[in-house]
């Protein structure tokens, strides 16, 4: 029997996602789940380089561009960065194929990540978040976007109640700040993705952690300390 191999098989599958990804992509960050994303970095940074990290087909990473960053995309698929670079309008943003757990980058490099909808992906999610403090620099920003407890059923996470091996971890946004905070990050802001069919119903009143409860998805701004 073949030992399972992350990383190779989260490329295969991201692969195989990756036409129908870019075919909704637009549509993910102008008008759905990802349409706060941007503005909310904007709220705490408006300015400087930022790693997209999972950035898909670089989308995300060209409306970063439009509003005043310098961008450098990152995604574990090959196929995904071949779709960022025909997507690709500006040069000045470059694509790199490469896992989050090992970034081919240099310490202190970047002055902001966004990291959307990758952590739960990752094999060692405190692996990906020492990773992204090293490549941060003191006083710059981390934006994490995980899929909240409304997000499921998440086909490739159910197989491991059969003991299978499987690529999606079942990080909840709460899991991921504790984590992050325990281990040297300051949590700055944070804001739900309410589920499709809620967006019409005001949750503002509730209180946050009800909201995360109920959220599709949740964004959490956290800061890396001078050091």
């Amino acid at each position: 029997m073949q030992e399972f191999n992350w990383h190779s098989t989260a490329e295969d599958i991201w692969d195989g996602m990756a036409e129908r990804w870019s075919s909704r992509s637009q549509n993910m960050w102008e008008n759905g789940s990802r349409k706060n994303i941007v503005p909310f970095m904007k709220k705490h940074l408006t300015k400087g380089t930022v790693i997209d990290i999972g950035c898909g087909d670089g989308y995300g990473s060209h409306m970063l561009k439009r509003n005043g960053f310098d961008v450098v995309g990152v995604d574990i698929s090959e196929e995904m960065i071949k779709h960022a670079n025909e997507r690709k309008i500006d040069d000045s943003i470059t694509f790199n194929q490469a896992d989050v757990q090992n970034l081919p980058f240099s310490d202190e490099m970047f002055d902001a990540a966004l990291v959307v909808n990758v952590v739960e992906w990752t094999e060692h999610p405190l692996d990906v978040l020492q990773e992204l403090k090293r490549v941060i620099k003191p006083g710059g920003m981390i934006c994490i976007g995980i899929l909240g407890p409304t997000a499921g059923p998440r086909a490739h996470s159910y197989r491991r109640l059969y003991g299978e091996k499987v690529i999606c971890n079942m990080v909840m946004p709460w899991e991921w700040q504790q984590m992050a905070e325990e281990n040297g990050l300051t949590y700055i802001d944070g804001m739900t993705v309410p589920k499709q069919g809620m967006h019409d119903k005001d949750i503002s009143h509730f209180p946050f952690e009800l909201q995360q409860a109920l959220s599709f998805m949740g964004v959490s701004m956290f800061k890396k300390e001078g050091e």
